[in-house]
């Protein structure tokens, strides 16, 4: 036995390497990114309406009446998020309410944190939706069995087939 094709240094794992790995493969499976987009959106959202600016003297206060709807919108997306990144199989239902929270933030808190909520909801929620399982082979889980593409449909249907 030799060790010509062994490699120099051999791989040692060490925890850090070994945590970010198994991080990547858990990220991987579940719509990683849209989760963490709603929940960045709940905190301009919820932060806004009670934000208070003293200059000198003068003091610029943008408390509404609408700071529980704000607080409501903003727990709700905190609660979206977390359920995009632990409970992936209701991504459609989280990313539908994310983006309707985040039209609802205009009217109800301060322009929804000043558009910044409502597009980091928005996208968030259309992340969610576009997100697909994906099995190993980097193909998606959800395609029919035996369907080979969309070429497959159109010689099905226009009749092109080998048939």
């Amino acid at each position: 036995m030799t060790s010509a094709g062994a490699p120099a240094h051999p791989r040692s794992d060490g925890g850090f390497t070994r945590a970010r790995r198994d991080f990547q493969a858990w990220r991987r499976t579940r719509p990683f990114w849209a989760g963490l987009l709603v929940l960045l959106a709940a905190a301009p959202i919820i932060y806004f309406p009670y934000f208070n600016l003293s200059l000198g003297a003068l003091s610029v206060a943008m408390s509404t009446t609408a700071g529980a709807g704000s607080l409501v919108i903003g727990l709700t997306l905190i609660v979206l998020g977390g359920l995009l990144w632990f409970q992936p199989i209701i991504r459609f239902f989280a990313g539908c309410v994310a983006v309707f929270l985040g039209v609802l933030s205009l009217p109800i808190s301060n322009f929804g944190g000043f558009f910044v909520g409502t597009l980091l909801a928005a996208a968030g929620g259309l992340l969610a939706l576009a997100w697909g399982p994906v099995d190993g082979d980097g193909h998606p889980e959800d395609m029919a069995d035996g369907a080979e593409g969309p070429s497959a449909a159109v010689n099905r249907v226009g009749g092109q087939g080998s048939e």
